[in-house]
């Protein structure tokens, strides 16, 4: 299925090797806007997803989307052109190495789906591995970033594997960005926790909000918690 319809936004995905998927989606419902982010930066965009999604929760001014590959740039470029809020997107050929060398602007809100497979796994498609691999862009390369693009008061989101958050909240330390908020995933109630979505901030006077979110109790019964978060978006919630 290329096109995916949204309440209020559609997107293609046949030009990209990354389709959309529970993390994108879960990322763009969850991240916390209380701040009320004026100009929101999506590292990695792929297909536009999350960015489309915080445009549709925020009434941020500058949406920024940043997409290395040329034929998800495309594709995210076309989605945000065709979406209610295209005066405000705009996404930018480039990685992030090449971004942070001249950061014009500083964001309200950071967020990224990173590529997180560090185990020595490639697949046959290129295109796929860019986006799955951490090598592709490492975490640390990532905290480096936000801390240098994010606003004094601040956020910055990431779904990450449950097995790297140490490791990711120990990085992001180092650089004075603390946790906001920990969310556990889960696929099912008796399923390990597979995912973890962490908010950071530069303020580490916040009292950190740890919680779980359990997907679906059996197949397609989706939880009262995971319907809340995702009605705005699916259609069939």
């Amino acid at each position: 299925m290329s096109k995916f319809q949204f309440k209020q936004f559609s997107l293609e995905q046949d030009q990209t090797a990354m389709k959309i998927g529970t993390d994108g989606v879960l990322l763009g419902a969850w991240t916390p806007i209380e701040n009320n982010p004026n100009s929101i930066l999506d590292i990695g965009t792929g297909t536009g997803i999350i960015a489309l999604m915080l445009a549709q929760r925020s009434s941020a001014v500058q949406i920024d989307a940043l997409e290395i590959d040329e034929e998800a740039y495309e594709q995210a470029t076309d989605n945000f052109e065709n979406s209610p809020w295209n005066d405000c997107l705009f996404c930018f050929h480039a990685g992030l190495d090449e971004f942070v060398e001249e950061p014009e602007d500083e964001y309200d809100l950071i967020v990224s789906n990173p590529p997180f497979y560090s185990e020595d796994y490639k697949s046959s498609n290129d295109q796929r591995d860019l986006a799955r691999f951490q090598d592709a862009m490492p975490f640390e390369e990532l905290i480096v970033a936000a801390d240098l693009l994010l606003s004094k008061n601040g956020i910055f989101a990431v779904i990450i594997p449950f097995k790297e958050e140490q490791n990711f909240l120990t990085l992001a330390n180092e650089y004075e960005l603390f946790p906001l908020k920990i969310t556990r995933v889960k696929g099912t109630p008796t399923s390990e926790i597979k995912r973890c979505l962490l908010a950071f901030s530069r303020n580490k006077d916040f009292n950190c909000i740890i919680d779980e979110l359990i997907i679906e109790t059996a197949r397609h019964i989706y939880t009262p918690e995971y319907i809340a978060l995702t009605k705005d978006f699916y259609l069939k919630m």
